[in-house]
């Protein structure tokens, strides 16, 4: 058993190391997913086409895994059990569409593996799957993910109670990670630690925060004080800092390098802006597409060790990162 643990929590480490020490995750799920057709404007967000066009969501994973990613982040971010008992499913019904976001993305992997492994010119390696566990702002769908400004009566425990089933649902479908997601602050960090810890989590996990400032978690606390309760724990193996936008990657990697011993994991948004009034995005000002393979090796060379895109990027922004991650190791 003692060895059989060691290699799950091995896992990541060793997918790093076998990729030249800087593995790809994914890139935004929603966006594609809307590409494709599909409808996603309700508080369930992405998470409403586990229950209407669950063929869209493996569409996806492989067409992520065909652009090089390493890592498969499932389409939980916004499926919790209270989100779907809201639309009029069981605990049972919502249990299971939970279960099905793991089980879509390891049969894409699967099938993906499969395929490519028949390849004698097979330039891809076996991805994992990490189980997406968004914060208790994407479930609110109330954008306090982005300000870390929960109610009064959020306390710690609240914060557990609410993680804790969706994690050990997510946990017996046989995820190869764990990913939480855009945590805010510092108590929701605690609240992740804390439940890995309790429910003797054996696989690799990590934590990402999001920021607004380029400085600070969302909340305003420094991520000194955020990454203070990760850094005591062995059950995170990977922190950083997902759906920001990207040109506040390299100084936060700096900053991170400094704080924390973890590997360091940056997956930032394409960088463009919602105009609210127009209804429509805006392109950034000082950050292109075309810019990610580049800037991918730059946030490798100064220390991340997992790099992908979240929101508006797309498979090709993953290939960019791929390709050129690969490339410098020829």
């Amino acid at each position: 058993m003692r060895n059989m643990k060691s290699e799950k929590k091995q896992m990541l480490h060793d997918l790093i190391q076998n990729t030249g020490g800087c593995a790809v995750t994914d890139g935004g799920f929603a966006t594609q997913l809307e590409t494709h057709g599909a409808s996603i404007n309700d508080p369930l967000w992405s998470a409403i086409c586990l229950i209407k066009d669950p063929h869209l969501i493996k569409k996806v994973h492989l067409e992520y895994l065909e652009a090089g990613a390493n890592i498969l982040v499932t389409s939980s971010y916004q499926a919790t059990i209270p989100g779907f008992l809201s639309k009029g499913l069981s605990i049972k019904e919502a249990e299971s569409l939970l279960q099905r976001s793991v089980k879509l993305a390891i049969e894409a992997r699967d099938s993906f593996w499969n395929s490519a492994k028949t390849n004698p010119g097979n330039k891809y390696r076996r991805a994992l799957v990490a189980a997406s566990i968004g914060s208790y702002g994407a479930y609110l769908a109330d954008g306090s993910e982005y300000s870390g400004s929960y109610a009064p009566d959020v306390n710690l425990k609240k914060l557990k109670d609410f993680h804790r089933r969706r994690l050990q649902v997510l946990l017996e479908a046989g995820p190869d990670l764990l990913a939480f997601e855009t945590i805010p602050n510092k108590l929701e960090a605690q609240a992740c630690v804390e439940l890995l810890e309790e429910q003797s989590v054996q696989i690799p996990s990590w934590i990402c925060f999001t920021t607004v400032d380029g400085e600070n978690a969302p909340s305003g606390e420094s991520f000194k004080d955020c990454l203070e309760v990760i850094n005591k724990s062995d059950k995170v193996d990977a922190v950083g800092i997902n759906c920001a936008p990207p040109q506040f990657m390299e100084n936060l990697i700096f900053k991170f390098k400094q704080l924390t011993k973890k590997a360091i994991i940056v997956y930032p948004n394409s960088g463009e802006v919602w105009d609210g009034k127009a209804k429509k995005w805006l392109p950034s000002k000082c950050f292109y597409g075309d810019d990610f393979g580049y800037h991918s090796t730059r946030w490798r060379d100064l220390g991340a060790k997992i790099v992908g895109g979240c929101c508006r990027t797309t498979p090709f922004s993953i290939q960019l990162i791929s390709n050129a991650l690969r490339e410098n190791l020829k």
